[in-house]
């Protein structure tokens, strides 16, 4: 019989060591990142809401009342028939989970005024942004 030899090889000490800063660096070069992306994609979450799907929304209720909703209606009648509808409005405008004014990513309500201060003869409609105050320069607006 020949003696067996021992081929088995294991990692070294160093080995693994080297091998666990790795990870560490790609784990954590992939935590820092994902915050922009996520980041980036709320904000054009809240673009894309404010530019496509509610401004379908009003523009449906503006043909169907005549006029876009008032500062002091809000989007709220884009739910719910508002109280001088008169049977002209045939919504809801808007689908949104338990039949709610919309939130922001945020967890913000969408701002509305009608008429507008930055749109004169429409509406203003815009997220106050990540940092959650209107007038700065993250607002996401209609304009």
């Amino acid at each position: 019989m020949s003696p067996m030899k021992n081929n088995q090889r294991a990692f070294t000490l160093l080995e693994i060591i080297v091998m666990v800063g790795i990870l560490a660096l790609l784990a954590t070069l992939l935590i820092t990142k994902t915050e922009g992306i996520f980041g980036s994609s709320q904000q054009t979450i809240a673009r894309i809401f404010v530019r496509d799907s509610l401004k379908t929304a009003l523009e449906r209720y503006r043909m169907d009342l005549g006029s876009f909703p008032s500062t002091g209606e809000g989007l709220a009648v884009l739910m719910a028939a508002p109280p001088n509808a008169a049977g002209n409005w045939r919504g809801p405008y808007a689908d949104t989970p338990g039949g709610k004014a919309p939130l922001d990513p945020w967890g913000e309500a969408y701002q509305y005024r009608s008429p507008g201060t930055h749109n004169k003869t429409g509406y203003d409609l815009f997220s106050k942004g990540p940092d959650k105050t209107e007038g700065t320069e993250d607002d996401i607006g209609n304009w």
